[in-house]
């Protein structure tokens, strides 16, 4: 991990450094070396050969951007767990470890397919609304490109994500993408379904909305009649372009805060009904399995969670010095109120710094600087959300849940820092 120039020595017993006082040390030593620095640049342009692409034409423009080819090794990461019995069953996740700030690019958002991503036509595509309604409606992608339409900023994460952590009592020595990459977080535009089903006029007795997918396994999830007509929206738009295949081009369901396997993609269908559809996937894979035995069904909310992306698993730190400590803080109840870092393995916290706007049910970047002495360590990080929840130590978690690969796994994630720099997975 790349190492931050040495700015102040005023620190925390943690080495945990105040922001403050490094900005005011880096004024102080910059305006003691301007004058060296300007002699340094022009006895280097004397010196310099110039360099080839200053020599000839660069490339001309293209039709659609690509990233540079040095960073062709920020790309999701695969997983088949079925890959012999179902290859058509598989996730992909984010490379959190590579990026930063907050939105995912389209390329790089998590996959999850349960049967594959269909190639369907989008011309032909149609959505329906049906059921308890008093008006039958049938939608086509140019007709909903007139309606009104909402833009927001939410996070997707899947039931599954981090299971590793869940299952495994032994840590999985992965990088961030392998064990917390099914979350990504991204600009969401489209139709508010409360339209929709306003014009429909949905009956009296309307509980539920059950949305069904058009792939392979027709993917069907039942949806609350409140959050149907609260905050939901059928996409149409992911960060500006049209929603990418892989995300359920023409159009999805988006939930903000519920867990990803109900932001049903391809959408096709959405029966109006006065109790749910108990689906395969609401019945049995995507429900909370309790320590006692007991099964906590329609658990559709994702917890409060954080996760240092900066230094994380597989990473290396290049000696003692001054880094930065980053990562991402989620919560499907909110916004996100605070996030603790701790750099003595729980013994103590503080507080990092977060990245401002902090929106509603989206990731929140935080930081904080810290100097790291070269002793071994763990780093751990708390989220707190805005409805009073706090992430819990997976000793905590596993008190109330049994390991199960769709358990809405939310506990504090450590990383172990060798003297050699090396950054592992590790469990407390």
């Amino acid at each position: 991990m790349r190492q931050l120039m040495t700015r102040d020595n005023s620190m925390s017993p943690r080495g945990l450094l105040s922001r403050r006082g490094m900005m005011r040390g880096s004024l102080v030593a910059a305006g003691s070396t301007v004058a060296a620095s300007l002699a340094l640049v022009e006895e280097a342009k004397a010196e310099a050969d110039i360099p080839s692409w200053l020599r000839v034409p660069g490339e001309p423009v293209r039709s659609y951007g690509q990233p540079a080819e040095t960073e062709a090794d920020v790309k999701r990461a695969p997983i088949q767990i079925y890959k012999d019995l179902a290859p058509a069953y598989g996730f992909s996740g984010t490379p959190l470890q590579k990026l930063r700030g907050t939105i995912t690019p389209n390329g790089l958002h998590f996959e999850v397919h349960h049967g594959g991503r269909p190639l369907l036509n989008p011309v032909e595509h149609r959505l329906i609304i049906h059921g308890l309604v008093n008006r039958q409606l049938k939608f086509d992608v140019a007709t909903l490109e007139r309606y009104p339409m909402v833009t927001g900023v939410h996070f997707i994460e899947c039931a599954g994500n981090s299971f590793f952590n869940a299952i495994f009592d032994e840590p999985k020595q992965l990088g961030c993408d392998m064990l917390h990459g099914l979350v990504s977080n991204s600009e969401w535009t489209g139709v508010p379904l409360r339209i929709l089903l306003e014009e429909a006029a949905i009956k009296p007795d309307a509980r539920w909305v059950i949305a069904i997918g058009n792939d392979a396994p027709n993917l069907a999830r039942s949806i609350p009649i409140e959050k149907a007509m609260g905050d939901a929206v059928l996409a149409l738009y992911q960060n500006g372009e049209r929603v990418r295949p892989e995300q359920g081009y023409p159009m999805r369901v988006v939930l903000p805060g519920y867990q990803g396997n109900m932001n049903i993609k391809w959408v096709t269908s959405l029966q109006v009904t006065s109790r749910p559809a108990y689906t395969k996937d609401e019945s049995g894979e995507y429900t909370d399995i309790l320590a006692d035995g007991k099964v906590l069904d329609f658990a559709f909310t994702m917890g409060v969670k954080s996760v240092i992306t900066h230094p994380s698993g597989t990473m290396s730190m290049s000696g003692p010095g001054v880094y930065e400590i980053s990562g991402l803080a989620w919560s499907g109840l909110g916004k996100v109120a605070r996030v603790e870092v701790s750099t003595d393995e729980g013994n103590s916290w503080s507080d990092a710094d977060l990245q401002k706007p902090v929106l509603d049910k989206a990731m929140t970047r935080f930081a904080i600087e810290w100097k790291w002495d070269g002793k071994p360590t763990t780093l751990l990080s708390r989220a707190h959300d805005e409805a009073g929840y706090v992430q819990p130590t997976r000793t905590a978690w596993k008190k109330r849940y049994a390991p199960s690969n769709y358990n809405h796994y939310n506990a504090i994630q450590a990383w172990r820092i060798s003297s050699d720099g090396a950054v592992t997975n590790a469990h407390t």
